[in-house]
């Protein structure tokens, strides 16, 4: 009987691998994932089987679900202000525009002012200042929250504000701040903050589903201040960390109308969050200069582009090779975690053919391991092409920053890597106003004189077991 049974399971487990195979062949988002997986599941289905069904999902079924339910109520409040809202919209004859505006779902909007927030210093400070300021509400996430002196700081300042009856929405994935601890949280409830954390698990038949991330980092005061970027919150975000050291990232304010995509994103995850549809104000704000040398100064156009396996079209990685595609003169990228499908690797290439100025910016020390080593596999081939790649040398680089030749800049949280492009909840302002542009350009023109040049003769030369392992780790970059 014994043996009937284990003959069973093992008839049983072996079905699941080809049923579960079958389900990759026809969902998988890449032919190098859905390859991975295959051969996966049918040679090793005991362990391959549950690793699929807890990492290999290609789509966040449950939020395109929650999605739908919510769309018409969303629509509904929106509808109210349109009249107000028309005034904003931004109409452009630029296609590149329209493209941006299609995959982002959302219009783009004049009436804006968007500052750069260079490092941790003036973007925490900033970030701070626009909390102090809160009369109505505040609507904060982040994909990690630590409980150090800055998360400490944090909800110290998020504590206040919901004491002066201020409504404060507090955020957190559960993966990327799963070390946060009950009393941190609990704190925050007993001044009155209303906190959840975003569980892709959510539900029975989510139980399981563990590899999406909301990998965004949000702030909106009152509908009228937002911002964006790469941080999250913690003290290795200021450079506190000896490993890592000097902590190189960039963050966005954002003023106007624009601040209302932002508002709509954390909307729509709070929503999944915690089943409740939080009413705000959804009047646009135009900005107001606040000094005669902003007087002097036009407003901006931004549009908001949120990304997520809850798209029906890849979001991200469309955005990045839809501005790799409109650039002429230059495009520089920079990313911590540079794995890009193939997909965008070909379009930087053929861009460096076309006599564009192709720069990507990477860190020389690395923070995980695999993605630092899948990118020694194809680095030649982009060198060979012409794409000029640079290693960020003071400390760890972690902005996520595009320069399209003298016109636009994004800024946000998307790495170039199979998580951002298809796993992870992301958002970026794509801001096309050549003065915007202009102190990225600056911005970024400091940073490429703190690295060193990669040549491909530093790439061949290494030993051939370096490469082996360079390739494998790209082998997995799918499933990462």
């Amino acid at each position: 009987m014994t043996s009937w049974l284990i003959g069973l399971a093992i008839f049983l487990t072996y079905v699941l691998g080809i049923l579960s195979a079958v389900l990759a062949l026809m969902s998988s988002r890449t032919s190098q994932g859905a390859i991975a997986w295959i051969i996966s599941l049918l040679t090793m289905p005991y362990l391959a089987v549950p690793a699929y069904w807890i990492f290999g999902r290609p789509r966040f079924y449950g939020y395109v679900l929650a999605r739908g339910e919510r769309d018409s109520v969303l629509r509904r409040q929106l509808h109210r202000y349109r009249d107000r809202f028309a005034p904003y919209l931004s109409s452009s004859s630029n296609a590149d525009i329209r493209a941006v505006e299609q995959l982002a779902l959302m219009p783009l909007t004049r009436g804006n002012r968007a500052e750069l927030l260079v490092d941790g210093e003036a973007t925490f400070e900033s970030l701070f200042a626009g909390i102090e300021a809160a009369e109505e509400y505040i609507l904060i996430q982040f994909f990690i929250v630590r409980d150090d002196a800055l998360g400490l700081e944090l909800k110290h300042r998020l504590q206040r504000a919901a004491e002066r009856g201020v409504r404060v929405c507090f955020l957190f994935d559960e993966i990327g701040s799963h070390s946060l601890p009950e009393r941190y949280l609990r704190d925050l409830r007993l001044a009155g903050v209303e906190v959840s954390a975003f569980r892709s698990s959510r539900g029975i038949k989510h139980r399981f589903q563990l590899n999406f991330r909301n990998h965004r980092k949000v702030l909106v005061v009152d509908g009228r201040e937002g911002w964006i970027g790469g941080f999250n919150v913690g003290t290795e975000y200021l450079g506190q960390n000896p490993r890592l050291g000097h902590w190189r990232d960039t963050h966005l304010k954002l003023s106007g109308p624009s601040v209302l995509g932002l508002q709509e994103a954390f909307w729509e995850d709070w929503h999944w969050a915690t089943g409740e549809m939080i009413s705000l104000t959804w009047t646009p704000v135009p900005y107001a200069a606040d000094s005669q040398d902003d007087e002097q100064s036009e407003s901006q156009s931004v549009v908001i582009v949120p990304s997520g396996p809850a798209d029906h079209l890849e979001t991200a990685s469309l955005l990045v090779q839809h501005a790799i595609h409109s650039a002429h003169e230059r495009l520089w990228v920079t990313s911590p975690y540079f794995v890009p499908d193939q997909g965008v690797q070909d379009a930087l290439r053929l861009a460096a053919m076309r006599g564009v100025d192709v720069r990507i910016m990477m860190p020389e020390r690395p923070d995980h391991l695999l993605v630092f080593l899948s990118a020694f596999s194809f680095l030649p081939d982009m060198l060979r092409a012409g794409v000029k790649v640079f290693r960020y040398q003071p400390g760890f680089l972690h902005q996520k920053v595009m320069l399209i030749d003298d016109v636009a800049a994004s800024v946000g949280t998307v790495n170039l890597d199979n998580r951002s492009f298809r796993l992870n909840f992301e958002i970026t302002a794509v801001v096309p106003d050549r003065r915007f542009a202009a102190e990225v350009h600056q911005m970024l023109e400091r940073d490429f004189s703190d690295c060193r040049r990669v040549t491909l003769e530093e790439l061949t030369r290494r030993p051939l077991w370096r490469k082996l392992l360079s390739r494998a780790a790209y082998l997995l970059s799918p499933i990462q």
